[in-house]
């Protein structure tokens, strides 16, 4: 996909951010896979926008994509939202984040990793969260409207 020539500097500082994972490797890979097309769709935990206070995202949102070095470098736009329990994400949703999964098992293993790390409990400030089959999970679907820097 090429840039979107009717995008600014100004509308993209106008939009909210999105942040794939914390900064790092695997953020990293996160960005390369939107950036590659591979990555058309995340996950995130009910609990992630409840803690800081933000709505859920909406089909037509857009945002900015940032990687670590908090440089923005795609504009994406939801095209689906679902909320699901856990135990009910599906293999199509884990093929989509682009991430390499296979089944659905390796998907909530990944994950589970990812939201019972030392990182994700200090992010939500709660020393003993874990998930379960129960978990809501905020699952997204979303397509790159814009590249500010090209893939690689």
């Amino acid at each position: 996909m090429a840039s979107d020539p009717t995008s600014s500097a100004a509308d993209v500082t106008s939009l909210p951010r999105a942040e794939f994972a914390f900064p790092g490797p695997l953020r990293d890979r996160l960005v390369a896979a939107i950036l590659d097309g591979s990555k058309t769709a995340t996950a995130a935990l009910v609990a992630e926008y409840e803690h800081e206070g933000e709505p859920l995202p909406e089909v037509g949102g857009r945002s900015v994509v940032v990687d670590s070095d908090d440089r923005p470098v795609a504009v994406v736009e939801v095209t689906g939202v679902r909320v699901v329990p856990l135990a009910r994400v599906d293999l199509a949703h884990a093929v989509d984040e682009g991430e390499g999964y296979t089944g659905v098992a390796e998907w909530r293993a990944g994950h589970e990793r990812f939201w019972g790390s030392a990182q994700m409990r200090a992010a939500l400030e709660d020393p003993d969260f874990v998930v379960d089959d129960t978990t809501p999970v905020v699952l997204e679907r979303f397509r790159v409207v814009s590249r500010l820097r090209p893939a690689g």
